[in-house]
């Protein structure tokens, strides 16, 4: 007789208990534990150059605040840290707690690609619908690699893939007004 294992469904409980490592990223989704090493230089200068452009919008606009890799706590098994955030001040103020982490979502998340298949498909599989199922608004996956930004929005309830850009594109968004970036900036080498 063969007995049918329940799948382990990680918390936040277990990753608390976790050794901590600058060096390694946990994230849970959906019960399911992701671990991951840090990222390679120039995905962080990527990450980096995104998180400057919004920044340096929501400081002039006085519009919100973007973060790099906070921590989003939708629930005891839905914790995750995406590569770069923006929420309107009236957001943070209803989903941050004492700690600085989101328990909610912020309107934007931008996620970089990590290289390698398992990484790609967490980010273009499990994390849209787990961030289109808590409600955030606008997701932009970068791929450095190819040098595009998918951009999905919010409609009818969830996120969809409304635009593909490339180098010679202007990034915008509906959620950012004023907010423009040349891609092309983005994924400049240096040198």
């Amino acid at each position: 007789m063969s007995v049918a294992k329940n799948p382990v469904r990680w918390t936040i409980k277990d990753i608390e208990a976790l050794p901590e490592n600058e060096w390694v990223r946990y994230e849970i989704i959906d019960g399911e534990l992701f671990v991951t090493r840090s990222p390679h230089h120039k995905h962080q200068q990527l990450a980096g150059r995104i998180f400057a452009a919004l920044d340096n919008w929501a400081f002039a606009s006085g519009q919100g605040e973007a973060s790099i890799m906070p921590g989003l706590i939708f629930s005891d098994s839905d914790n995750v840290s995406p590569d770069v955030v923006w929420a309107s001040t009236e957001r943070i103020a209803q989903i941050q707690d004492e700690a600085g982490h989101f328990q909610g979502a912020p309107e934007l998340v931008v996620e970089v690609l990590s290289p390698g298949k398992v990484n790609e498909e967490r980010d273009r599989t499990a994390k849209l619908k787990l961030y289109s199922i808590q409600g955030v608004q606008e997701y932009w996956i970068v791929d450095r690699t190819a040098k595009r930004i998918e951009i999905y929005r919010r409609e009818q309830a969830q996120l969809t893939l409304t635009k593909t850009l490339l180098a010679q594109d202007t990034l915008t968004s509906d959620l950012l007004p004023g907010f423009a970036c040349e891609v092309a900036r983005l994924f400049a080498a240096r040198g």
